[in-house]
């Protein structure tokens, strides 16, 4: 039998086949306690023409949970726009913890720095404007100047030096694989991998992409063969679960 799904809607429900139901997990659990200033930016990124691109703020608790459960203190984020999950590690992690944020749109990212500044918390975050393999790349080879070493405080052995990565950027496969198999060295033993729009809107339970949304049919086949590839991976132990767009968590085995 060929695989069927549902086709959910691009709006607010999300991978959830109703909007009634989504509200519902949003209005019980998760904008009770979600923090104001998260809040705040969530409202002022409403009317963006790429909304969508931000964290959802029920994958957003999720994430927040996970980061208090490993007790991360040093992180990776690829992929940033205006920082809604950005924010979010930042009011998680530590006083003295570091992220290394990498992103190619500054302009995004500047729009979110005034909640980040607001909340006090900037000086947990080091933004790179980059493509992100190269910057991933580097702190693998300890080749990075002596400015980029005294920002991000990265100490002599960058390698398995994380707790924490979170990539939302470049549904491209082999990218995705890159990403994946630098992020595993620079993930400690223990820590974990997030990776998020794996289920691709639904559209990866699909037989072929052409009745899905255009924008969802671009990256289709690539989504499809990232998660044959995470679900082979046995240096990980993973978990994909229907929050947001979808989200992959990979604990690292070894």
């Amino acid at each position: 039998m060929e695989p069927t799904a549902k086709l959910v809607s691009e709006g607010p429900s999300g991978l959830l086949q109703s909007d009634e139901l989504y509200n519902y997990v949003l209005m019980t659990s998760v904008y009770p306690r979600e923090a104001e200033i998260l809040k705040e930016l969530r409202d002022a990124i409403a009317n963006h023409p790429q909304s969508y691109f931000a964290t959802a703020p029920d994958g957003g608790q999720f994430i927040a949970l996970l980061l208090k459960l490993l007790n991360a203190k040093k992180t990776i984020e690829v992929g940033v726009f205006t920082g809604y999950s950005l924010l979010l590690t930042a009011l998680t992690i530590p006083q003295d913890g570091k992220i290394i944020s990498i992103d190619v749109d500054r302009e995004a990212y500047e729009f979110g720095l005034q909640f980040i500044k607001k909340a006090n918390v900037e000086h947990k975050i080091d933004f790179v404007e980059s493509q992100a393999l190269p910057v991933l790349t580097k702190l693998l080879e300890n080749t990075l100047n002596n400015l980029i070493l005294l920002l991000f405080c990265v100490s002599a052995k960058s390698e398995s030096s994380f707790d924490f990565a979170f990539v939302d950027a470049d549904r491209a496969n082999l990218m995705m694989q890159n990403y994946h198999e630098r992020l595993l060295r620079l993930v400690r033993v223990g820590g974990v991998i997030m990776y998020d729009n794996t289920l691709w809107g639904g559209t990866v339970a699909l037989a072929d992409p052409s009745s899905a949304h255009p924008m969802r049919q671009f990256a289709w086949k690539d989504t499809i063969e990232f998660n044959k590839m995470i679900a082979g991976d046995p240096r990980v132990d993973i978990s994909q679960v229907a929050l947001g767009d979808g989200m992959t968590i990979c604990r690292r085995i070894y």
